[in-house]
C-alpha cells in the first residue's frame, strides 16, 4: 500500500488527475472539506491515505486507507474529507466501471453463489490481491507503450478480485438486465432522460417490469431514497450546472429543470447545496469549477 501510494502521489496532478490509463483517475486533497454533492456512477474506488464520509440517501459511509468504495448503480449522494493534512494529502484511485468488461469475466466465473437483493454500493477492506493488481496498474504509468496492451488485463483482473469480495454478488447484477439492479436501472435511465418531467411510481414500475410496491421497495434498497427524491436531486444537480454554464435568471433554469415554482426551487435548491442559486454558481464559478457533478471519490 506503501508503494501504491507513494507512486499515486507522483502522478497526481491537482485535485483530479486523469491517467493515461483509460477509465482510471487519481483524486488528491491536502485539505478537509465540506459535504460536496454530485452524482456516482458505476465505479470503484480504493483510497489509499486519508479518509472520506459519504452520504447516499439515507445512509452514511465512511471509508479510509485500505478500503475501497464500489457502486454499481447511478445515484446522487454527497461526500467530505475528513482526513487530510498538506504533509499527508487524501489520496484515492478510481476506476470507471466497464459493463462488457464485467459481462466478459462473469462468464469465465462458473459456479458463482446467486445473486442477492441489496444496495447498489458498499464499503470493503481491501485484500492483498486487490492491492497488488492495482500496483501493477499503477505502475503502468512509467511505461506508456505497455498501457494498450497490459492495462485491459490488469483491469480485469482488478474487477475479477471485487467480483470475489462481499460485494460480488452487487456487481454481478451490473451486468445483468433481469436482475433487481438491472430492473431499477431501466427505471433510473428512464428517470434521467425525463427528469424534467412528471413520472409517477405506475410508469416506472411498469418501465422495470414489477409491481408498483415491489419496484418502490427495491429502489429504495438499492438507491437509498424514493423514486421521486432521486429525480428531485437529479433536477437539483441539473438546474446547478445550468446554473454555473450560463448564470441568468433563476427562475428560468428552475422551469427548465421541471419545477413549477421559483420559490420552491429556491427553497429546495438552499437545502441540498447550502447556499441560495445564484450565491452557490456565483462562489462555484470563482473557484473556476468545472460544470461536471460527478463525484470524485
Amino acid at each position: 500500500m506503501d508503494e501504491l501510494r507513494d507512486r499515486a502521489l507522483r502522478y497526481a496532478q491537482g485535485q483530479r488527475t486523469e491517467t493515461l490509463v483509460p477509465r482510471v483517475t487519481i483524486t488528491k486533497d491536502a485539505a478537509l472539506t465540506g459535504m460536496t454533492p454530485g452524482i456516482y456512477e458505476p465505479m470503484l474506488c480504493l483510497v489509499l491515505q486519508g479518509a472520506k464520509c459519504a452520504i447516499i440517501g439515507d445512509r452514511r459511509l465512511h471509508y479510509d486507507r485500505a478500503s475501497y468504495f464500489v457502486a454499481s448503480i447511478e445515484v446522487p449522494g454527497a461526500c467530505q474529507i475528513v482526513e487530510a493534512r498538506p504533509e499527508s494529502p487524501y489520496l484515492a484511485l478510481a476506476l470507471t466501471l466497464d459493463i462488457p468488461t464485467v459481462a466478459e469475466i462473469i462468464i469465465d466465473m462458473p459456479g458463482l453463489p446467486p445473486i442477492a437483493d441489496g444496495p447498489g454500493f458498499g464499503i470493503s477492506p481491501v485484500t492483498h490481491e486487490l492491492a497488488d493488481a492495482w500496483l501493477r496498474l499503477v505502475k503502468l504509468f512509467d511505461t506508456p507503450a505497455d498501457i494498450p496492451i497490459m492495462a485491459p488485463m490488469l483491469e480485469r483482473e482488478i474487477i475479477y478480485r471485487v467480483l470475489q469480495g462481499p460485494h460480488g454478488p452487487m456487481i454481478r447484477q451490473l451486468a445483468r438486465s433481469d436482475s433487481r439492479l438491472g430492473q431499477v436501472r431501466r427505471a433510473i435511465s428512464h428517470i434521467r432522460e425525463h427528469f424534467d418531467q412528471s413520472v409517477t411510481i405506475e410508469t416506472l414500475s411498469c418501465i422495470a417490469g414489477m409491481s408498483p410496491s415491489v419496484f418502490h421497495k427495491h429502489f429504495k434498497d438499492v438507491t437509498a431514497m424514493s423514486p421521486i427524491q432521486y429525480q428531485k436531486k437529479l433536477r437539483l444537480h441539473e438546474a446547478r450546472r445550468r446554473l454555473l454554464a450560463d448564470p441568468g435568471d433563476t427562475a428560468r433554469v428552475a422551469f427548465s429543470v421541471g419545477y413549477e415554482s421559483a420559490t420552491q426551487f429556491s427553497r429546495e435548491y438552499a437545502r441540498q447545496f447550502g447556499l441560495s442559486p445564484a450565491r452557490d454558481a456565483g462562489r462555484l464559478r470563482a473557484r473556476n469549477s468545472e460544470s461536471s457533478e460527478l463525484i470524485d471519490v
